[in-house]
């Protein structure tokens, strides 16, 4: 997969985000949401339902452009050597396997603005302890249902 500059943009946006994440927990933020805060986070999530919907139609688009001889670079119809069918058939895998990852990501994206916008005093607050998940979490991951505490 060839990577544009947006994708390099988005992608140290994201680290720059992580690392908010690596300051001590007294210096992180939690607080209830505010209004301006939740529509903050709504656009996060559409800005990143956005994005997981680019990369699938991405993968469906290179999948469904031309045979399999096409999408190997295969320049003739000679049968394939077994080592370039081994590694056409990783890279089928692996690109089966970001998909349904980005998949997964998109529902988690869809349910947390469901729960934004059925429940919107509750967007925010861990499932399992009942706290505030902390905003530089949520900065990172918008459709977080759990804090930190949670997960250990």
């Amino acid at each position: 997969m060839n990577w544009s500059g947006a994708d390099c943009i988005e992608m140290r946006d994201c680290l720059d985000k992580m690392s908010a994440l690596t300051q001590p927990r007294e210096r992180r933020a939690s607080m209830p949401l505010s209004g301006a805060q939740r529509k903050h986070f709504e656009k996060r999530l559409l800005d990143e339902r956005a994005r997981a919907l680019r990369v699938l139609n991405r993968s469906v688009a290179e999948q469904s452009d031309g045979d399999e001889q096409d999408r190997s670079s295969d320049l003739t119809s000679m049968p394939l050597h077994m080592a370039d069918l081994g590694t056409d058939t990783m890279q089928q895998e692996l690109d089966a396997s970001n998909a349904t990852r980005v998949s997964r990501e998109l529902a988690e994206i869809d349910a947390a603005l469901e729960r934004l916008y059925q429940t919107p005093k509750k967007f925010g607050i861990c499932e399992d302890t009942g706290k505030n998940i902390p905003l530089a979490r949520l900065e990172v991951i918008p459709w977080a249902r759990t804090c930190e505490d949670a997960e250990k």
